[in-house]
């Protein structure tokens, strides 16, 4: 038998070939990062990491994040060897087809994989997001006696990571709010793709930029040095005030040939290379995917720590549901991801009699504080430094803030990029429904995260307002005029731009219920006229995604297709042409996606395929009307061609045709009159 150490070193080998394994078969992929920290991630999953093999969903594990996830191979080979559904076959399948073991990590395709970490600092900011949930669930549902949410958020992270901007708006919001169960290990090995970073693009000190970020900061000078990161992780454990910096200076493709060279990043081994590699951790030179029987007893040993982990929580959770019934019932609730019976009870409804003029921006403010208060702690959300234009915050419900994290109401800063991503975290925990608010010209700044949010299927709501050139006089830079097309061409995302405050309510309702997918919410700064749901039809067609808000008597000459405050001019529109005896459909088209998913003998009665003459009306790009009008033209789409401009929007309205005269003359010009 192996003495304790020498078992440490052999599994520590093991987790080190199976990933090179991998990548050598797959004759792709990164085996180099995860060849210099093994040694990190097995301190970690060995000495630390609280979860449960058999149930990798249980809610009170420790998560774990690999931030750089093109070291994947590292965390499928963690996964087979503690015991997770993950053969030695998926593992020989990496990068294949079908396969469990994708490039990158993803949720949802592999057990164990907490999120899609792909491009780099995505992870590291989910993290933050992560662990804002569990000290916001904890602050709720936490008694004395019963920690029923007592868990730590863990991650690796690299030079990359550490090198995108996200890290940074990420790690300044985690400082400030002090998640001092938030801890990373960094894979500090000094190497990136163009090779050593200190002589191409990273010279700074990482550890002084962390502590000016209130971070608490350790260095492991030899990363390889077991016994030194294990006593690291127990002193960052023992911080509670501060997230936890770990510099382990490690040595990328540790034990290779190719050892601290950048070649070792990304490719396989050469033949050569891959047999003295073998050698020198003494396995055998021809059995791929070996693991050494001494090990996998002790790696397996997590299934029995797991399953008492597992049990003695439930039967904490027993003892706590019989003394708090009510918050225990509340706890399921939420971690299921249902919701509260009557969650949209008392929504409001907007009449022409007392919301004459309303921005939707507006109106969404007050549907938010009306859910606020049916999912007090569930919904939780902010923006980016913005609530007071976004109209995002849910007055009475307090502020997640260092040591006071039962608040409702987040402060992202202006930091959009970390702000998208950390959502995404509080959307995997569980237990939250997260929204996150911005302009909609700024989402430009945070794309990767709604489409990770997209790729994983989760409920995420993307407030964004200002959605137009009618923010006015802030000019070009802030008016959106290409967003809605971008949003409109990410798969899973479902956008809505509501024309009033009725469909603003019915559109909350739709993000909420939600549960497969991101939903954006598109919503205006200028005030639009609230329609009389006496004259036009009911805003709760508007779940469908678009729906005949005012039609004509017979076949339709015409059909003047709109959405958000532009639906107004249609209407206008129609009063005129229809006292001319032209046939004039209205269409009020939200959302896309939700159209698209409804039966076709629904798209056709809306939009009846025999009616060609048909008018596009939006304040943004031509992109992507084809679908509807055909062949988009400035004859059959009145809309942005070019950048907005400075100036009152009553002043543009007028500049780009954005009137009830010109949608007119547009009408007659297709008809031929």
């Amino acid at each position: 038998m192996p003495s304790s150490d020498e078992l440490d070193q052999l599994c520590v080998n093991t987790i080190r070939m199976l990933a090179v394994d991998c990548v050598q078969k797959a004759k792709s992929g990164h085996p180099g990062t995860p060849m210099g920290a093994a040694d990190m991630v097995y301190v970690l999953w060995d000495r630390f990491l609280k979860h449960n093999p058999s149930n990798p969903r249980w809610d009170d594990r420790d998560r774990f994040i690999l931030s750089p996830g093109h070291a994947s191979a590292l965390l499928y080979s963690l996964l087979h060897l503690y015991g997770y559904d993950l053969s030695l076959d998926d593992l020989k399948n990496f990068r294949q087809w079908g396969s469990k073991c994708p490039g990158h990590p993803e949720y949802g395709e592999t057990p164990g994989v907490e999120t899609t970490t792909g491009p780099l600092g995505q992870g590291f900011a989910n993290a933050v997001g992560f662990a804002i949930a569990e000290v916001h669930l904890a602050a709720i549902f936490n008694k004395p006696s019963y920690d029923i949410v007592n868990h730590y958020t863990y991650g690796i992270c690299g030079d990359g990571d550490l090198m995108e901007g996200i890290t940074s708006e990420a790690a300044s919001l985690a400082g400030h709010l002090g998640l001092g169960k938030l801890i990373f290990l960094y894979d500090d090995n000094q190497i990136s793709i163009e090779g050593r970073t200190k002589d191409t693009a990273f010279s700074e000190t990482v550890g002084k930029r962390f502590e000016a970020y209130c971070w608490h900061v350790q260095k492991v000078p030899n990363g390889h040095d077991r016994a030194a990161i294990e006593d690291a992780l127990n002193k960052a454990r023992e911080e509670t005030c501060k997230p936890s910096l770990i510099i382990c200076r490690t040595h990328i493709g540790y034990g290779s040939p190719e050892q601290d060279t950048a070649k070792v990043h990304g490719e396989p081994f050469n033949e050569e290379n891959y047999k003295a590699t073998r050698r020198h951790f003494n396995f055998p030179e021809d059995k791929p995917f070996y693991i050494p029987e001494e090990t996998l007893p002790h790696f397996r040993k997590a299934l029995d720590r797991g399953k008492a982990w597992e049990d003695v929580w439930r039967a904490k959770f027993n003892a706590y549901a019989q003394e708090y019934p009510e918050l225990a019932e509340r706890y399921k609730l939420v971690m299921s991801g249902e919701l509260p019976k009557d969650w949209d009870a008392d929504m409001p409804v907007f009449t022409p009699e007392k919301d004459k003029q309303m921005a939707t921006r507006d109106c969404s403010g007050k549907v938010i504080n009306t859910l606020a208060n049916h999912m007090k702690g569930y919904l939780i959300g902010g923006s980016a430094d913005l609530a007071p234009s976004t109209k995002t915050y849910m007055t009475g419900h307090g502020d997640v803030q260092f040591h006071d994290f039962a608040g409702d109401n987040l402060h992202f800063g202006v930091r959009e990029h970390a702000m998208g991503a950390a959502t995404n975290g509080m959307a995997l925990h569980g237990g939250v429904i997260p929204y996150c608010a911005t302009f909609l010209q700024f989402f430009n700044y945070m794309a990767q995260p709604v489409r990770l949010a997209a790729m994983m299927k989760i409920r995420v709501i993307f407030v964004y307002t200002h959605d137009s050139i009618f923010l006015g006089e802030d000019g070009p830079t802030h008016q959106p005029i290409e967003h809605l097309a971008w949003l409109r061409s990410l798969p899973n995302v479902v956008t809505i731009r509501p024309a009033d405050g009725n469909e603003t309510a019915w559109a909350w309702r739709e993000a909420i219920s939600r549960k497969d997918g991101p939903t954006a919410l598109i919503f205006s700064r200028q005030k639009l006229p609230t329609l009389d749901q006496k004259k036009y039809a009911s805003a709760e067609g508007s779940r469908k995604g678009a729906y005949i808000v005012s039609d004509c008597n017979g076949t339709p000459d015409i059909i003047l297709i709109s959405d958000g405050g532009e639906l107004t001019y249609a209407l206008g529109a129609q009063e005129k042409l229809s006292a001319e005896g032209i046939n004039v459909r209205v269409v009020s088209f939200p959302s896309w996606e939700l159209f698209e998913s409804q039966p076709q003998g629904y798209k056709d009665s809306v939009l009846p395929p025999n009616v060609t003459k048909r008018l596009g009306i939006e304040a943004g790009g031509p992109f992507g009307w084809d679908r509807y009008l055909g062949t988009v033209s400035d004859k059959n789409f009145i809309g942005m061609w070019g950048y907005g401009a400075s100036a009152p929007f009553e002043v543009l309205e007028v500049k780009f045709g954005f009137t009830v005269e010109n949608v007119v003359q547009k009408a007659k010009a297709l008809l031929g009159r």
